[in-house]
Order: C-alpha cells, then structure tokens, then sequence
C-alpha cells in the first residue's frame, strides 16, 4: 500500500506496477506528493540522506531498471483543474497528478476544445509538457500557455512561459540538463471556445470519410481512441511505454539519399523544414523486425514503434531487443534510432 508523505516514508517499494511496462525493481525510498509541501519535505529528505531524487507521474513513458533506482523515487498525485474564461479562450489550470485523459475527456464534456486529437494518451498531465506529447497532428505544446514548476536544487516555485519550456518533437527543457532540476506541478492550457477540428491527418480522414459521420467533438475523440484501440496493445494484456523510438528528423541532403536507397519510405517535412522519417518503416520494411522477440520483450505486431512485455520481460530483454533494432537500422541507413522512453537505473 502506498504512504502519503505526511503519515511516512516508505522504503524499497517495487517499481513495477507502477509503470506500464510493468518492469523494474525496487526504489529505495518512496512517496506520495499532494502538494508543494510535501515535495519541500520529500526534497529536503533527499538532501539530508544524499539521495538522487526521481519524479514518477503515471509511469507511462519509462522503463526501470531491473536492479530499480538507488534513491528517492516521488509520485505526483497533485490533483485539480480550474477553469476561467479569457476572452475568446478559456484558461485551465491542471495539478500535475491528474490523468490526462481523464483532463481531456472533461474538456469535451464542457465544451472547451483542442485537445480532442490528443485523446487516448496514458499517463498524467504533468508528464504531458515534459515529452511534449503528439499525436494525430497535434502536439500539447500548442494548447500550453505556461508550466509551474518547484526547483530541487533552490526549493523555489518558478513559472515557465510556453517559449521558455523549449518545446520541440517529443522534448522540453525538461529533458535537458538545466530542466532535470525542476518538477512540473502544474500545467497552464489556453483552450478554446470555437470548435475548429483537425482531421488533415490519414488516419482520421480515413475514419471519417468511411463513415456517415458529423465531426462533432466527441465523434473526434471516440475516432483517435478507436484508432490508438486497433494500432497500440491493451494495456491490460501487456506492458508497454507506446512509442519506443522517435522518428528520426534529418536535413535535407541526407533525405534526398536515404530516399534514393528507400523511396518508398514515408517522410514529411516537420515544422523546422527538416525531414521527418518514419521509424516503422524502417524497422519493419528495411530490418524486418515485425515479430522480433528477446525474452519477453517483442516488436507490436501491428506497429513496429512499440515494443511490448509479453508477461515476464525484463528491462534488460527491453533494452537488447532496442539496441538490436537501433544497430540493424545504423549499418542498413546511417541514422540514429533514438529512444523516446526513458530508462530509470
């Protein structure tokens, strides 16, 4: 059972069930954060006893280490959602803990709109501005107008503009070396009133288009859960972290050779002019991964992207299973295979 700061301390608590891989040991010590003050108390904690801290939100894009994490491990369970009108728009402020698509599924039922296309995502909303989550033509950088944050290293609460978060395919400041300090508490949205769907991308054209649909807001989100139903696996048959590798974005010389070796691979410019790669072509159609397993780790059958635990995966089963994909991809293309989930040790 898990213990609140404020009643205790827990110590070597299993990892694994709290992620989605549902993989990795033990952390050492272990704690529920509610608020700021319990994440001054659980900083402090850490200090006193030199401690590495690690900050754990819905355990959906990570993979701990078999041996688990050798320090403090902090779960962000701060909860809340506050809705003000502005303007034209609305503001909405989230506690870090709360899930997202429980955020989102709330947005659509008050009618507050532009998240619909990111409908489906696991984990919490904290997690949301750290990955800059994507998905269906969307990123969440575009709906965040600032993130709150507490430094570990100062113990101060500081707010981040959208500008300054760094923001970028599938990164943040967050995951750069002067980011690793801080810890989201809370995320600043600015949604909108007016319903404007983005169905552009092929997916949701094609179900739409295959239907006698309206494209109402809730249509639009039961379409990308649907979608994300029929490519992803069930989280309560296997464990997962979604999308284990990143597609790679590359300039244009080396697309236009990479494209003279495979010209069926599908790419498409990215918002910096580069080129963007798709990573599961190159792992199905040019390395022919489609059912690879090591142990109890294996390839998605249905979207290469994915690497699943069947069961009784280790972390190490994970990890020779990526590296044999990221190998085959270099020595066939050249390009780095990078890994979008974050591995704890």
């Amino acid at each position: 059972m898990l213990t609140d700061l404020s009643n205790g301390m827990q110590e070597n608590v299993s990892l694994k069930s709290l992620t989605t891989f549902r993989i990795g040991g033990q952390a050492r010590f272990f704690c529920l954060i509610n608020n700021i003050e319990d994440l001054k108390k659980a900083t402090l904690f850490a200090k006193d006893k030199g401690l590495n801290i690690f900050v754990l939100g819905g355990g959906s894009n990570i993979l701990v280490s078999d041996d688990g994490f050798d320090g403090l491990v902090v779960k962000i369970d701060i909860e809340g959602i506050e809705i003000k009108e502005q303007g034209e728009d609305f503001s909405v402020s989230v506690g870090a803990g709360v899930v997202w698509d429980n955020f989102v599924e709330e947005m659509v039922s008050k009618e507050i709109f532009d998240l619909e296309n990111l409908s489906g995502i696991p984990g919490s909303v904290g997690a949301a501005p750290i990955q800059n989550i994507g998905a269906y033509g969307k990123e969440v950088k575009e709906a965040i107008l600032s993130v709150e944050v507490f430094d570990l290293e100062n113990l101060k609460e500081i707010k981040l503009s959208n500008e300054e978060c760094q923001f970028s395919y599938r990164d943040s400041i967050f995951k750069k070396k002067e980011g690793k300090k801080l810890v989201v508490t809370k995320v600043n949205f600015l949604l909108k009133k007016i319903f404007s769907p983005d169905i552009s991308y092929k997916d949701i054209k094609e179900y739409f288009s295959g239907r006698d649909l309206e494209v109402t807001p809730l249509n639009l989100r039961e379409a990308v859960i649907s979608i994300r139903k029929n490519k992803l696996p069930d989280l309560e048959m296997y464990g997962s972290a979604g999308s284990f590798f990143k597609n790679p974005i590359i300039d244009e010389t080396l697309a236009v050779s990479l494209l003279k070796t495979y010209p069926n691979v599908p790419n498409w410019k990215d918002y910096s002019g580069k080129t963007k790669i798709s990573a599961a072509f190159l792992i199905d159609k040019v390395c022919g991964f489609g059912h690879e397993s090591v142990g109890d780790a294996s390839v998605w059958e249905k979207q290469n992207l994915v690497l699943i635990n069947k069961g009784n995966g280790t972390a190490k089963d994970v990890l020779d299973l990526a590296e044999r994909i990221q190998n085959c991809v270099k020595e066939k293309t050249g390009l780095n295979l990078e890994r979008e989930v974050q591995f704890i040790s």
